[in-house]
C-alpha cells in the first residue's frame, strides 16, 4: 500500500454493480465481505476493494476522516 491509495479510496467510484458510482470508502462492509469471500476483481479496483475491506474489517475507517475533511476543503 502506498499513501496515495488511501486518498484514492475517497475519490475512485465503484464502476459497476449495486453500488456503481459510490466511492470505495463508502461501500458497506457486507459488500466488501462478499468480495473477500468470492474474490476481488483483478486490477486496480480489486486492489482498492481489498484495501478498504482490510480497513473496514479491522475497524480502522476513522483513519480516513482527516483525508475526507481535507478533500472537502
Amino acid at each position: 500500500m502506498n499513501p496515495e491509495d488511501l486518498e484514492r479510496l475517497l475519490t475512485v467510484e465503484m464502476p459497476y454493480g449495486k453500488y456503481k458510482g459510490r466511492v470505495i470508502a463508502d461501500l458497506p462492509g457486507n459488500y466488501l465481505n462478499w468480495f473477500a469471500r468470492e474474490g476481488f476483481p483483478k486490477g486496480d479496483i480489486g486492489r482498492l476493494l481489498a484495501l478498504m475491506h482490510e480497513i473496514d474489517h479491522n475497524g480502522l475507517s476513522d483513519l480516513l476522516t482527516p483525508l475526507r475533511q481535507r478533500l472537502r476543503s
